[in-house]
Order: C-alpha cells, then structure tokens, then sequence
C-alpha cells in the first residue's frame, strides 16, 4: 500500500502539468494527446512482460526495476527542452507502469483467497489517496522552479525505491516456479488464449475488467464537457467533482469493501458493482440538479470499487499461481487498449451523436458483461485453500 501511494504521488506531481510544459515548447492539442495516449500504449505493451519478468524472477525485483524507470522518466521530465524528450520520458514512464499487474500478483501472493479481494481494495484506495494529494504537491514545487516538479518524484521514487528495497519482501517462491514442470507460456500466447478462448472463465473475467474500465475512463473524459455545457462548470470549479468522486472512492474501498465481500462474495458482489456503474452511467445525463446529479456521479466510485478488486481476486483464484503475474499483466494490458479506446469513442460521440450517447452506450456495455460474469460463484464457493507457504509471506 505505501509503496503504491508514494508511486502515484509521483506520478499525478508531473501528469497535470504536462499539457502546459508541452505548450511551452510549441505543442499543440494533437500533441498533448499523443503524449498522454504514450504512456497508456508504452504500459499496455509491457504489462505482460513484467509479468512473465515477475513470475520466473520474482515480484520484488520486478517492482523495483519499474520504480526505477519511473525515476528515470522523471529527471527527463524535469530537463525537457523538447517535445520528443517529453515523449521519452513518458514512454519510459510507460514501460515501468507495465508493473501494476505484478503489484496485483503480490497481493494475491501474500494474502488467503478469502482475503484478496480486500486487499485489493485498499491497494486501490492507496492509489486513489495518491491521486488526490500528486496535484497539490505537483503545483506547489512549481512554484519553485520548472524542473523541481519533476526533480521532487525522482526523489521521491527514489525514496520509494529505498524503503521497497528494505521492507518488501518476495511473496513469489522462485525456485519452486523453476523446478515446476509447469509448460510456460509466453505474453503473446497469454493474449491470444484470451481472444480465442473468451468463454473461460479468466479470459471472461479479462474482458469485463477491460469493458468496465473502457466505459469509465471513456465517459470520465468527457464528464467535464458535460457539466460545463449543463451546469456551467469552469475550470475553477471541476476540481471539486473529481474530488468527490476520488473521496467515494477511497472510503468505499478502504471502508465497505471488506465488510461486503464478507457478506456477499466476490462474484455476485462485482454484479452489484457493475449494475451500480450501469446506473450511473446512464443517469448522468438525465439530470438537471446537482442533488440528482451527486447522487449518480455518487455510482461511479461505488461501482468500480466493488468491480474491478473482485474481479481481480477472482482472477487470481482461476488461474494457475506459476502463470499469476502474466495474466495479471495481460489484465493491465487489455485495460490499457480500453483506457484508449474508450476517451476515443467518447469524445467522437459526444461531439457527433449528442452529449448523452457516450454515457447510454457505456452503460449498456457495462451491463453486458452480466452475462460474462454469470456462474463465477463456485470460484469462491467453497473458499480454495492453496498449497501450504503460498498464501502469506513469513515476518
């Protein structure tokens, strides 16, 4: 968790500023964008690979090479005298934030199956935490110099870096990974086995997290829009709805999480979640008051809370534990095609089709993936207890 919020806070010190550095330096709309779409392409390319990285050498050193590209990336951001060392500096960002998938296997290493999906949520309410404090951070080390915003996450990975170093410790065992007569399959193998396979259980499970985030990263891009043209929202004032939104986040995965999946399982609890992201989806365009209009932003957290760390735990209990970080990664990897996808066909719609139709179309996907989630309960039903010193890492 703290490894995890001190990465995003580095992070989102650099993301909002970069726009501005690159209007700076003679950059135009096209150009921001294919800056932000660089890291989403540079991580969905090598989230499988430091997932096979992670499974054959271990987590741990795969989290600490991804933190130290992510360092790198930074001192470029920070000395950029031109857009394609902007450019660089994202791609190796990119690259090292191919790691999410290997943070999730730790997780699923170092906790019972009962239990993963918890974790998860709190892994995400950390990040979320880290979301909400980068900005802040970020806009205050620019007051003192250009480079400082990007010079204070290199230190502060470097930091990260040091205590990771210190205090994780390998949740993955290694040797038996070697000697196992397991047959091992390669990225591309992962990925075509989730094209031509999508009615098994963990390529379905691939395909409602993808879906899922598709409809919310593609309808959270053009949520400003919407609530400048209906309400009248600046510039000055979206900060606090994304606030709300990140707020609902965290206390949902770090409050309710636990206690639901307790109560209803991961499976029917990640339908609960979708059919929340649904609602909400839809409705955000047939308001007309901001009481109404809370109440449906309100479902978007709410629902990928209880969606996206169930389906990852449910991932982890389908799949075998030598083949954990891989497909953690081709998740992360698929996630990432939607995360570009979706801001993609979101903004043509709602520039040619009507300020609504990227919400109703979002909301129907998500619904599809109902039928993809059906009959996951015996995944969970009874709980499945793993070989004996796979579940916890000793003190």
């Amino acid at each position: 968790m703290i490894t995890a919020f001190v990465d995003m806070v580095g992070m989102l010190m650099v993301v909002p500023l970069l726009p501005y550095y690159a209007a700076d330096l003679g950059g135009a709309g096209m150009v921001v964008g294919i800056l932000v779409s660089s890291f989403s392409v540079a991580q969905l390319i090598s989230a499988p690979l430091w997932g096979r990285v992670s499974d054959r050498y271990g987590r741990r050193p795969a989290l600490l090479i991804g933190l130290s590209f992510s360092a790198a990336a930074y001192i470029v951001f920070a000395y950029s005298t031109s857009l394609w060392l902007l450019l660089l500096s994202r791609v190796v960002q990119g690259a090292g934030g191919g790691t999410t998938g290997v943070i999730q296997a730790y997780v699923a290493d170092a906790t019972e199956p009962e239990h993963r999906a918890k974790s998860l949520g709190w892994i995400s309410a950390a990040t979320n935490a880290g979301v909400a404090i980068g900005p802040a951070l970020g806009s205050l080390a620019f007051a003192f110099g250009r480079e400082m915003p990007g010079l204070m996450a290199a230190a502060l990975c470097l930091v990260n870096i040091m205590f990771a170093a210190r205090f994780l410790r390998e949740s993955h065992d290694v040797h038996a990974h070697a000697a196992s007569d397991h047959v091992r399959r390669g990225s591309r193998d992962a990925v075509w086995e989730v094209l031509r396979h999508s009615s098994e259980p963990a390529p379905r499970l691939i395909w409602i997290y993808a879906i899922a985030m598709g409809a919310f990263q593609g309808t959270t891009a053009v949520l400003a829009l919407f609530l400048a043209k209906r309400y009248g929202v600046t510039e000055q004032t979206i900060g606090y709805f994304f606030m709300y939104i990140g707020v609902i986040s965290v206390v949902s995965r770090a409050g309710a999480l636990g206690p639901l999946v307790d109560r209803f399982g991961e499976a029917r609890l990640s339908r609960i979640g979708i059919f929340l992201l649904a609602l909400g989806l839809a409705t955000i365009p047939l308001t007309y008051d901001y009481i109404p209009l809370a109440a449906a932003v309100a479902l978007l957290p709410l629902g990928t809370a209880f969606t996206f760390p169930c389906i990852s735990s449910l991932l982890s209990r389908v799949i075998q534990r030598h083949e954990r970080g891989l497909y953690m990664g081709v998740q992360q990897t698929f996630g990432g095609i939607a995360r570009v996808i979706g801001p993609l066909w979101a903004g043509w719609a709602y520039d040619n089709l009507g300020m609504g139709v990227p919400f109703w179309t979002a909301a129907l996907m998500v619904l599809g993936t109902l039928l993809l989630g059906a009959d996951l309960e015996e995944y969970t039903r009874p709980k499945q207890v793993e070989p004996a010193g796979t579940a916890t890492i000793p003190a």
